[in-house]
């Protein structure tokens, strides 16, 4: 009985809020003269601040058009901003810049659903050692990993030198698929210096740039290393979850200034390598067998900053050079 009250109790809270919550939404726009969408648009800066505000106010709004309008194909995108105006009864020729922000706001929501497909495709393909672009990217993998060293042969000890289990890399791809070869080789490509320092570090701890007052001060005397190629794929199965959950809409939104693209979660996942590795020397864990409450503990830390709305993990990337103020 005091489970159904308690569950009654909720309900009723629930549609009291809400019918409040409309009410509210009527008085405002009677005041100020303009609907919610404008009010967000005209008060709040552009970013993820605004286009969370908006997603939110599209989905949760009573209106059909307003809730699909956060998952149509970006063609049409242009129309349905048109339809939205004339549904709410905004005169374009009047508020030009309303039209602008809106856009940019779907094409970023629209962008980042998309995203999260592209990514799902890519980690739902399992690794094929007989197709031949599978082989090419894994080659190239070992070459931009260790230029100076030639591969024996196809199957061999030596993929354990960059962090895979054994002999033939594919059986460590079955979690992420394609996904964890995709981010790997972006990585060793595209940032092939830091790349090739933290597959040494991760081999060599003791070598790492940390300074001597640093190892001392830290007791890193002990340091113990990682598998390479390994955590890259548990680090790409963490880019995964974040993106999937949401909790990346923070960053893409303040670093996209449109759609969200494959390069830009891969130049995610390049971060977060970088800081995991720093996280990993400087938690200074026991044995490997820590790595579980490391990666947790860099979890919820990554999730932490996310939940600040100016947030963006990694600025400095060229894919936020062109942010625009809209």
């Amino acid at each position: 009985m005091k489970h159904f009250l308690r569950m009654l109790i909720q309900v009723c809270l629930y549609f009291y809020c809400k019918f409040l919550w409309r009410c509210l939404k009527f008085v405002m726009r009677k005041l100020t003269g303009r609907c919610e969408l404008q009010r967000i648009c005209y008060n709040t800066k552009p970013g993820a601040s605004r286009t969370m505000k908006i997603e939110t106010s599209l989905r949760d709004s009573k209106s059909k058009l307003l809730q699909t309008s956060v998952s149509v194909h970006p063609d049409a995108i242009e129309k349905t901003i048109d339809d939205i105006m004339e549904l709410k009864k905004i005169n374009p020729d009047i508020n030009p810049q309303l039209g602008i922000s809106l856009q940019a706001c779907l094409l970023q929501i629209v962008g980042y659903r998309n995203l999260i497909a592209d990514v799902e495709k890519l980690r739902r393909e399992s690794y094929d050692s007989d197709n031949p672009q599978h082989e090419e990217m894994l080659l190239k993998l070992w070459k931009f990993l260790k230029p100076n060293t030639p591969l024996e042969s196809r199957i061999s000890k030596q993929w354990c030198e960059i962090g895979f289990q054994g002999d033939d890399p594919k059986t460590d791809f079955r979690g992420m698929g394609l996904l964890g070869l995709y981010n790997l080789q972006y990585f060793a490509e595209r940032d092939a210096a830091a790349a090739q320092q933290v597959l040494s570090d991760s081999l060599h701890p003791k070598c790492s740039k940390f300074s001597k007052a640093e190892w001392e001060k830290k007791r890193m005397d002990k340091a113990i290393g990682y598998s390479f190629a390994i955590v890259g794929i548990n680090i790409t199965d963490l880019a995964y979850n974040l993106l999937v959950s949401g909790a990346l809409k923070t960053h893409f939104y303040n670093i996209a200034p449109e759609a969200p693209t494959l390069s830009h979660f891969q130049q995610t996942f390049c971060y977060l390598m970088h800081e995991f590795h720093k996280f990993w020397i400087e938690e200074d864990p026991l044995d490997i067998m820590e790595f579980n409450r490391v990666r947790e503990k860099f979890r919820k830390r990554i999730i932490k900053q996310l939940q600040n709305p100016d947030m963006a993990l990694c600025p400095h990337f060229a894919a936020s050079e062109g942010l625009i103020n809209m």
